[in-house]
């Protein structure tokens, strides 16, 4: 989720292909510069008042695309053909040589890098997703997102190679000026505020019963199965010192098992379909009820509409959101062009869309109607001593617990960039401006009463603007096809 700067060329300094920055790209198609209006001819530098007449940051990758049109995009023959087209161009001259391809992620390494981005914590509530629209209806749904997910980060794609920038917050920067970088980051800032209090939510919900599984007596009311005040311990002794180091790449290495861990789970979900009788007992004394599959209650509704429903999208938009990587991920593949990003993009997201329907659909037909907003919390009631559902529960709190450090980076980098550029890098900014990301969360964690409430409010706002609103926009402002373009018709409509 984090957004890495720009690579350039330097201001006044023509850059031979071999000493770009690796993964940074550059305009693989014919170039056609801005308006004379808007920039100087693309064979004079950028300097001095020429430079006030483009957008503050935006001029070195308009320069980059011009140096690299004119001093490099030319064949061998010097009649600026290339015998490869846009999508599949490396986007680094020599790209394609046997020194490049040694160097950078492999296609696998960036699927698992991607879908590493996109599962979360929006995996426990496709559950509840589907019994507010149905089997049928959920699909539909589930795979229009997927689709439009993964049509948006095309979109980016070719916003990518076409500006040489690689962060989400640049993009804005290229199409509405200062203005627009704000606001990208804002929406990152309450993207990520949300990410990290659904993680707390699941701390507040699921570790009381995790303490409870290991305790042999009945200890309700007992100051550690309280979950807000357990809550508070995590963020203070845990959360928050990680959260303040000035790096922690490890965690980056251990955030990978949450991956791992969210696999897990659906399998475990997929098993245990078997280990819940239907109907559903209606206590916790499961043993004094008998079992039937008789009633209506077992029977999976294909198409469902009720007020429910409308957490569905949001859900799903929450769940894939990715886009933020996207661009980082861009970077670092391995001999990178556009059309192979694309195939990574439609990899991961489509397992991600298999791994997300599994899960959603064994825990629905567990629990059917009853489904909880978050899944654990009706293996918790059900099974409460079950050992598989024990160490499904440990894994994902260990995952929350390492990955909120993670997104407190980003989310800080946003803050210190919208409201404290003016100030000097310090120590004392970098404390309390975590200081007060982390009180926010816990916060939220404590008071908001279910996670379906943060999942429809960051889903349908944030997830929103950042997986399909910005994407178009910046497609409409900064792309040179025409207007009527099969693109931008689609972006359109």
């Amino acid at each position: 989720m984090s957004a890495l700067t720009s690579c350039r060329a330097p201001r006044h300094q023509t850059a031979p292909p071999q000493t770009l920055r690796r993964g940074c790209p550059a305009h693989p198609a014919p170039f056609t510069p801005p308006p004379p209006a808007s920039r100087p001819a693309p064979s004079e530098p950028l300097c001095g008042a020429d430079m006030e007449a483009v957008p503050r940051g935006a001029w070195r990758g308009w320069y980059l695309s011009a140096r690299r049109q004119r001093d490099y995009g030319q064949g061998e023959d010097g009649d600026g053909d290339s015998e490869e087209d846009g999508d599949s161009a490396p986007l680094l001259p020599g790209a394609s040589g046997t020194g490049s391809s040694q160097r950078g992620s492999s296609f696998g390494l960036s699927v698992f890098n991607l879908m590493n981005a996109i599962m979360g914590s929006g995996i426990l509530g496709l559950s509840y997703a589907m019994a507010g629209t149905g089997v049928l209806g959920f699909s539909f749904l589930l795979l229009m997102v997927a689709s439009l997910a993964s049509y948006s980060v095309f979109l980016l794609l070719s916003m990518c190679t076409q500006t040489a920038v690689t962060s989400y917050e640049d993009l804005g920067l290229f199409a509405f000026g200062s203005a627009g970088k704000v606001l990208v980051a804002t929406t990152i800032i309450i993207q990520n505020i949300g990410a990290m209090s659904s993680y707390l939510l699941i701390v507040k919900s699921e570790l009381p019963g995790a303490v409870a599984g290991f305790l042999s007596g009945d200890e309700s009311g007992s100051w550690y199965l309280d979950g807000r005040l357990l809550l508070l311990i995590t963020s203070v002794c845990i959360v928050f010192p990680l959260a303040l180091l000035p790096k922690i790449g490890f965690l980056g290495y251990t955030s990978s098992l949450s991956f791992f861990f969210m696999v897990y789970f659906a399998l475990v979900v997929m098993i245990k379909k078997w280990s819940i009788p239907c109907p559903l007992p209606l206590s916790s004394a499961i043993e004094t009820l008998q079992v039937s599959n008789s009633t209506a209650d077992c029977k999976a509704k294909l198409f469902h509409l009720s007020k429910e429903s409308a957490y569905a999208i949001p859900t799903m938009a929450f769940s894939f959101l990715c886009h933020t990587s996207v661009l980082p991920i861009y970077c670092e593949l391995q001999s990178p062009s556009k059309s192979r990003m694309q195939n990574v993009t439609v990899t991961g997201i489509g397992l991600s869309f298999i791994i997300y329907f599994m899960s959603a659909l064994f825990g629905y037909l567990t629990f059917y109607d009853k489904v909880d907003s978050e899944l654990l919390r009706g293996y918790s009631r059900y099974l409460p001593h079950d050992t598989v559902i024990m160490t499904v529960k440990l894994a994902i709190l260990l995952s929350v617990l390492l990955t909120v450090p993670l997104i407190h980076f980003p989310a800080r980098k946003a803050v210190l960039m919208v409201f404290c550029s003016h100030l000097p890098v310090s120590w004392i900014c970098h404390i309390l401006v975590t200081l007060v990301l982390n009180a926010i969360i816990v916060l939220f964690a404590m008071y908001v009463p279910d996670i379906k409430n943060v999942f429809g409010v960051v889903g349908s706002t944030t997830s929103t603007c950042l997986l399909f609103v910005y994407p178009g926009l910046f497609y409409l402002k900064l792309s040179r096809e025409d207007f009527l373009s099969p693109h931008k018709l689609g972006v359109e409509f």
